[in-house]
């Protein structure tokens, strides 16, 4: 009996371990309409702990619509399986989730002992498709709202103007943070579809099984509860569609993808029809091209169908003549934000920004501005104390490389002697400690804050080094 009982613990450990690890919702209730069984990923879905579920009934936690039932109590009741059923329901605070449902009696002896639900989460493409359909062609930016004189992007604003003209599909090319959707909102703003809708998806922000449904709309009866809706190219009509980080996209998408613009038609999910559209197609990708079709990314004749007008946005380190322009910009943008009435940078934080490589390119600068605003007290300009410490933790490991390089007792020359290491490692780290402490004024709190260490530590190196007294 024992054995039996020890052999029984560990099946229900085995199988509580599959229930928790498959990637689908699974909730079983008994008789009684109590919860039984409950996974790890339809808490996920509901929002809901373990124990807010278990042993207690189902109408006790969820809440339904008005001339709604729960999938579960009904099957429970009439003993007929559901399948892919949508339903719409409330957890206990109140937050909407909607799943399709395979619902299923589960019977000993010819009686009813429960039901059990493997449920699919559809919450958040029903979020999406609401917003998408109310969104209009209400874009913000324009050529106008592009910040630069440089030669890199002033050339590339003049091919965007002239594509502008025509209804050919165009591939942005870009770094993340470059601006990729401002040229597309700048092109569908300045072509005779400005009046139409603009609409936006990241195809990175969803799974492949619902952005299916997103795009190309679901026909009634393609799954039980299924309505008739139009997908984002049936709402892009007359407009422009722009499909931001299309190499996220799966290659059999892809595929669907390029019949639409092939063909000019759209099969929404489920119907034996194709309907015509009229929409023009912008697609980002943040990736040289060529390493995105030869890693199996993005298909080659998507990308020749795409690509009729290619646009290659420069990242900020090859514009950096641009810097001044768009910090200015920038920080005007945040003084009417915060009511501030802050006039520039030093010229040694525009050295700095100059030397950097901005692997975060506009968007990181941007981040960098509103970071140090955040830090001015009664200033009117920015200067290397305001910036955000990541950034400056960033700049002194080329600080260092910097500062060895100018410094003529530390260079290693032909001809020169060299020094032992423990001498060099000393003065460089002194050479080095002045510089920040001139930086800052010689204040040790500012300085070891920007130097990333205690204040007792820093000090601890300057009385060693003898560079000033302690304490000061």
């Amino acid at each position: 009996m024992n054995g039996n009982h020890i052999q029984l613990n560990l099946k229900n450990k085995f199988f509580q371990r599959i229930v928790d690890e498959i990637d689908v919702g699974v909730h079983a209730i008994n008789h009684e309409g109590k919860t039984i069984i409950y996974n790890k990923k339809m808490g996920e879905i509901e929002g809901m702990d373990f124990d807010d579920v278990l042993d207690k009934s189902l109408l006790d936690v969820f809440s339904f619509n008005k001339n709604e039932d729960s999938t579960l109590l009904d099957v429970l009741r009439n003993g007929t399986m559901i399948k892919n059923a949508k339903q719409s329901y409330f957890n206990n605070r109140g937050k909407e989730i909607t799943t399709i449902n395979d619902t299923i009696p589960i019977e000993e002896d010819g009686v009813r002992i429960g039901a059990i639900e493997i449920a699919r989460d559809v919450t958040k493409l029903e979020k999406l498709i609401r917003e998408n359909m109310n969104k209009k062609g209400n874009t913000r930016y324009t050529f106008d709202s592009i910040i630069g004189s440089s030669f890199e992007i002033q050339e590339v604003i003049e091919a965007s103007k002239r594509a502008t003209r025509t209804t050919s599909s165009v591939l942005i090319v870009g770094e993340t943070g470059t601006g990729k959707e401002l040229f597309a909102q700048s092109i569908h703003n300045g072509s005779n579809r400005s009046e139409k809708p603009f609409i936006s998806q990241n195809c990175a922000a969803l799974p492949d099984s619902l952005i299916e449904g997103l795009l190309f709309g679901t026909k009634k009866g393609a799954f039980t509860g299924a309505i008739e809706r139009p997908g984002l190219f049936e709402q892009a009509e007359g407009g422009t569609l722009l499909l931001d980080e299309l190499n996220s996209l799966n290659p059999a998408l892809q595929a669907k993808l390029l019949r639409v613009i092939q063909e000019k038609t759209v099969r929404r999910i489920g119907d034996t029809k194709d309907q015509e559209i009229d929409v023009r197609i912008l697609a980002t990708i943040n990736e040289d091209p060529i390493d995105a079709i030869s890693q199996g990314r993005i298909r080659k004749d998507l990308y020749y169908r795409l690509s009729v007008v290619a646009l290659f946005i420069p990242p900020l380190r090859e514009r950096k003549s641009d810097i001044h322009d768009l910090v200015q910009f920038f920080i005007e943008k945040y003084n009417h934000l915060f009511g501030m009435n802050v006039t520039g940078i030093d010229d040694n934080v525009l050295h700095v920004f100059e030397q950097y490589d901005w692997p975060g390119n506009i968007r990181e600068l941007e981040h960098i501005i509103e970071g140090a605003m955040n830090l001015i007290d009664k200033e009117d300009k920015i200067s290397y104390v305001h910036l955000p410490i990541h950034f400056r933790n960033k700049q002194q490991l080329k600080g260092e490389s910097a500062l060895s390089t100018q410094s003529d007792n530390l260079l290693v020359q032909k001809g020169r002697q060299i020094l032992p290491l423990d001498q060099y490692m000393e003065e460089a780290e002194t050479y080095y400690l002045n510089k920040v402490l001139q930086l800052h004024n010689f204040n040790i709190t500012q300085a070891a804050k920007t130097l990333g260490m205690s204040r007792q530590n820093l000090q601890y190196r300057l009385k060693k080094y003898k560079i000033i007294k302690t304490g000061q």
